[in-house]
């Protein structure tokens, strides 16, 4: 295994350039960075042995496994990969029987050496393959948790073969930038079942207002975006003595009903996904990460931290496919908690805030969105969403939404928004000015919202008085942006930095077709906009 790696798939790639040498700014060493290249290398193969055949359901599963695996901050434990491009090789030999014992190997279903594109000589064709791929390594995210409830679509699933392929594909750039499109239209769908998912299971999200303090006694920190694994959590832990509290993206949780029903689920811990280490330093409970985004925990923890799912770090207990939480459960009652209550804030000092203002929450409020608009109370409204981070510059969101005039309207989702999450902006035209719709995973329904006003208006969605600010960390984010310009929506400010993958080539074919602006400062940006 090479002691050196490459690696530009995250916005805190180091330089800006890429991660090169033995460990990445994420922690992630040169050698799981090989293996991660190898079963994205495997997953290749196997697409190209599915050519002119049906995979299965058990090939699909290895295939959005293994593309949710290789996300950042998802997978670090070497033999867990291991063991995944053991799956992948045994399913692509289900397809091919006997093809890797052959006397006359025609290598049309080989793995893909990962090399080849990273030193790719054309830069526009090694970007747009780094971008289907990574938004390929999104869209498998939220195919897994709509595929933990029972939900899939044949659209989707067969997508990530033929984008797999291409990857490994001689192919010009022109062929190429299709493609990626098409990637962003096939994640809208996919998407669409996992919002049709979880509220099919949960429930519709409604307005709740989520409290920032910790009670007295045993708890369990659930982070990651499972809601699958938090009921089955909330389950297990009735009847128990034992509160459960959400981290990061699993704050939306309270607001569906069905979760929310549970008396044990008490408030949210700590903040964004990049303070975990300081937040959870000498925690008195368990935390269960159930998927991205995980840090190598710190050794004043690492003995509480439990994994499930795609998530997995060496040395940390990985509760299987069976979801028994069992353990978890016996070291929150062994750890006690604390022993009075924790009064804890968000960055700005909020001791709580207020999520749950998903598609129909706001829908709901349609007609009065609409007078308020034509009346002028509401001059412009901003989308400002996306990942949160720990690069530099990201205050430029909190500045933002601060500097936002009091005539305007913030939908916001993703963990970006705990850079502001806890400000109380007031309301306007009787509205709260703040509107959290939720996860990454819940831009399906702001696109519907936005969908929705323009059918109001009558106008297209360019021609409302909507922007959207986006902060980007991961890959999740890259195929939202990808189904953003699918829908051809215009003028998206992106930070707090751009994508090292992006060529300038590539880029500029996004600025001159999109309009996609990189931000500046708040105060320019507003300006800018608002006129």
């Amino acid at each position: 295994m090479s002691e050196s790696m490459f690696c530009f798939q995250c916005e805190q790639t180091a330089g800006g350039c890429g991660c090169t040498g033995s460990m990445g700014v994420c922690r992630k060493t040169a050698q799981t960075a090989g293996l991660q290249d190898q079963l994205t290398g495997a997953l290749i193969g196997l697409a190209r042995a599915t050519s002119g055949g049906q995979p299965g359901e058990s090939a699909d599963r290895a295939m959005i496994h293994g593309l949710f695996a290789t996300i950042t901050n998802v997978n670090f434990d070497d033999d867990s990969i291991r063991g995944l491009i053991q799956t992948v090789h045994a399913e692509k030999e289900k397809l091919s029987p006997n093809c890797s014992s052959c006397a006359n190997p025609c290598q049309r279903s080989d793995d893909y050496d990962m090399n080849l594109l990273w030193q790719e000589p054309d830069e526009d064709v090694r970007s747009l393959k780094s971008l289907l791929l990574f938004g390929l390594r999104g869209m498998a995210a939220y195919a897994w948790h709509a595929m933990t409830l029972g939900i899939s679509d044949e659209t989707v699933n067969r997508f990530f073969y033929r984008g797999m392929f291409a990857v490994g594909w001689e192919a010009a750039a022109s062929d190429l930038l299709p493609l990626v499109m098409e990637c962003g239209e096939v994640n809208l769908r996919c998407m669409e079942l996992l919002d049709s998912a979880n509220t099919g299971a949960y429930g519709d999200p409604a307005p709740t207002r989520v409290s920032f303090t910790v009670e007295e006694g045993p708890f369990i920190v659930v982070s990651g975006h499972d809601l699958h694994d938090l009921y089955l959590l909330l389950e297990q832990t009735k009847d128990k003595g034992v509160n459960v509290y959400t981290h990061g993206e699993m704050l939306p949780a309270h607001a569906y009903p069905r979760l929310a029903a549970y008396p044990q689920l008490k408030g949210n811990f700590g903040t964004a996904w990049q303070n975990q280490q300081k937040e959870f330093a000498d925690l008195p409970a368990p935390i269960l990460f159930t998927t991205n985004c995980l840090m190598p925990p710190a050794p004043s923890y690492a003995d509480r931290v439990f994994t499930t799912g795609p998530v997995a770090f060496p040395g940390m207990a990985h509760i299987g496919e069976e979801k028994d939480f069992s353990p978890v459960i016996e070291t929150a009652l062994r750890l006690g908690g604390y022993r009075e209550p924790r009064c804890l804030t968000g960055v700005n000092g909020g001791s709580g805030t207020t999520t749950g203002f998903g598609r129909h929450a706001v829908l709901n409020a349609a007609g009065q969105v609409v007078e308020a608009v034509k009346s002028g109370a509401i001059r412009h409204f901003f989308l400002v969403g996306g990942c949160d981070g720990a690069r530099p510059g990201r205050n430029y969101y909190t500045d933002f939404v601060r500097q936002a005039p009091e005539d305007t309207l913030i939908l916001t989702l993703g963990c970006g928004k705990y850079r502001f999450n806890d400000l109380d902006l007031g309301t306007t035209a009787g509205l709260p000015r703040l509107l959290d719709m939720g996860q990454c995973n819940d831009a399906y329904g702001a696109i519907q919202v936005a969908v929705a006003l323009a059918d109001a208006f009558g106008c297209g969605v360019n021609d409302l008085p909507l922007t959207l600010v986006l902060s980007w960390f991961e890959q999740k984010a890259v195929c939202i942006l990808l189904s953003l310009l699918h829908l051809g929506i215009r003028n998206i400010y992106i930070g707090p930095t751009l994508p090292a993958f992006l060529s300038p080539g590539v880029l500029n074919q996004l600025v001159e077709g999109y309009a996609l602006t990189p931000t500046s400062t708040p105060g320019e940006d507003l300006k800018k906009i608002l006129g």
